[in-house]
Order: C-alpha cells, then structure tokens, then sequence
C-alpha cells in the first residue's frame, strides 16, 4: 500500500466575476503520506481555506470553479466523485474542523444532538450506542462534566469547549484524514497550547494524516512535519518542517520567520513584511510577491516563477534564490 494518502496536483479554483476569472487558488500541488502532519502557513487572503475545502468540494460551484487539477484521495479523485460517493467520503474517512466553531456548530440542535447525527450519518449502531459513542468522543476529547456539555446548545459553551466539541465531531468515524483549518483561532495562549497538545495525541493514538492550517508558523512548526508556505492563491515554499525553518528559501518564508517574536528580541521592534496580501480581485502578474519584495527585479513583475527543486524534498517558487542551486 502506498504512504501516500492524499495527493493534490496543480489544482486550481477560479470564481467568475462578470468576465473575469478570480484565481483563489492557482496551481498548488502537495502530498500527505499515512500519519503525517502537513502544515499550512501563509497570512489570510492567501487560499489556504479554499485549498483545503477543495478536498472535500465543500466550496459551492457555481460560483467557484474547479478549473483544473486533482485531488487524490487513497488513489480516487474527489473532484470526480458523485455527490452520494461525497456524502460518503465527509466525515467517514475525512474529519475536518472548521475554523469558526460558533458559525460551524448548529446553535438550534445540542451538541450532543449534533455529534450523534454525524455517527449515525456513516455506522449502524443502535440508538443507545450512538449515544454512548458520542459521550465517549467528549470523554476522549477531555471535556469536563461530559453530560452537561452533551446536553447543551453551543451558545452556551466557551471558546475552547466548542472547540473540543468540534474536535470530537471530527473525529466521531475515525477518519484516516483530519482537516484542521485554523484550530485554535481566537483562543487564549493556554488554551491553544491544550488544544494542540490534544491533536498530537489523538493522531499518535490513532494513526491518522493531519493537515494543519494556520497563519501562525511557530505553532505549526512544533507539530507539523513538513509546511507548505502560500502566497496570493499559489505555493511559495514546500519543504521538511525543519528544512523550511533552519534553510528558508523564498522571500516571503523568511519574512514569516523573521517576524516570530524571540526572547532575545526583548523590547525591541518586531520586523513586519511591508504591504499587504493583494485582494482575489487585484492580483499582479509576474509573482505575486513582487509587491512587497526587496529582490524583486524587472523578470518578477512581468513572469510567474515555476516551482523548483532546491534539496530533497525543498520546492520554491522564486527566481531571485540566493546561495542555492537548484536540482
């Protein structure tokens, strides 16, 4: 059997507005092998959601379009699978976590109510079992006073026990892929750090592939075995999670790296990358990045670099690479 478990190929995901094609997402290819951890870094606006939404065609077409590419799951191509083989792929096999757990939990159904349908939806268990799955889900999850968290409406939670909630959610078929787009948004530092604790081990007690989306490269470096860095809808960097921070190679990464707050800054300034991520609808042509790199010369405003080969396993997007040649 094959390590690979997921395997994405120059996929790309186009809205329409009026005549023009809006590129979210524009040629990213990765892999995620059985047990692995991919990371997904870059500031919002960069197609890292909409990336990983593609995998389970959760980004509604019309209006998005899937202009090209495919996504391999255990060797099938999602974007060509009926809506019942869909319906049967979500949540079974593939978990995933949505980003804003107060919009992705139904407040009008308990939780308990919400973590049974998605048994019930894919293992046929009786009522009773269903039910003793779910509180066992919660239990695994470490969510204290698990009947009360069971019986209530998520409204009525805090961040971070809806968060676990989700998580439980997620996990409910034992998927062999779980899909974390931004776990720990909007939650304390602590809490993120429980969180993340509990994602490590739950993979570690169950074997599944993680990818891990988030804006924040510290937190996804102490988990994550390799890092896939995008930019404006395309892939900038891709390489072994300690290659990409000891070797960064791209601009943009080692701007990432150089803005990540260190005890031997002290009171000092934090370094920030100038400008912003250009809007989906504004993109400039050449790299993306040209607008706010220091390298940039007269061939990155006017041609796309192709991804390149730097080490093993160490792809970048960039034709101003310094101190590297390329394989």
């Amino acid at each position: 059997m094959s390590a690979s478990l997921l395997q994405v190929n120059s996929l790309r995901v186009h809205f329409a507005s009026g005549k023009k094609q809006l590129r979210a997402v524009d040629g990213v290819s990765f892999s995620v092998n059985r047990g692995e951890t991919l990371g997904i870094v870059g500031e919002s606006g960069c197609g890292k959601s909409i990336t990983c939404m593609s995998i389970l065609r959760l980004v509604q077409s019309p209006p998005a379009k899937y202009a090209g590419g495919e996504i391999l799951f255990d060797g099938k191509d999602t974007l060509k699978l009926s809506e019942k083989q869909l319906r049967e792929l979500r949540g079974a096999r593939i978990g995933m976590i949505f980003q804003e757990p107060m919009t992705a939990l139904n407040p009008v159904y308990t939780v308990g109510q919400q973590i049974c349908e998605a048994i019930r939806l894919h293992l046929p268990l009786t009522r009773f079992e269903v039910r003793e799955q779910a509180m066992q889900l919660l239990k695994r999850v470490h969510v204290p006073d698990v009947q009360r968290v069971y019986e209530s409406y998520p409204f009525t939670l805090s961040g971070g026990l809806r968060q676990r909630v989700m998580i439980a959610s997620a996990l409910a078929c034992s998927p062999d892929l779980l899909i974390a787009d931004e776990p720990t948004t909007a939650l304390d530092v602590t809490i993120q750090s429980g969180i993340m604790a509990l994602l490590r081990r739950l993979q570690s007690e169950t074997g599944m592939a993680v990818i891990l989306v988030s804006h924040d490269l510290s937190l996804v470096y102490e988990s994550a075995d390799c890092i896939l860095v995008m930019y404006a809808g395309r892939v900038c960097e891709y390489a072994p999670a300690e290659e990409l921070v000891k070797n960064p190679l791209h601009p943009y990464t080692i701007g990432l790296i150089g803005s990540r707050p260190s005890g031997a800054q002290g009171l000092s300034r934090l370094p920030a990358i100038p400008g912003n991520v250009p809007s989906i609808e504004d993109r400039p042509e050449g790299c993306p990045f040209h607008t706010r790199c220091a390298r940039a010369d007269e061939r990155c405003i006017a041609e796309a670099p192709p991804e390149t080969t730097y080490a093993d396993n160490h792809t970048v997007a960039c034709w101003n690479v310094h101190g590297e040649e390329a394989i």
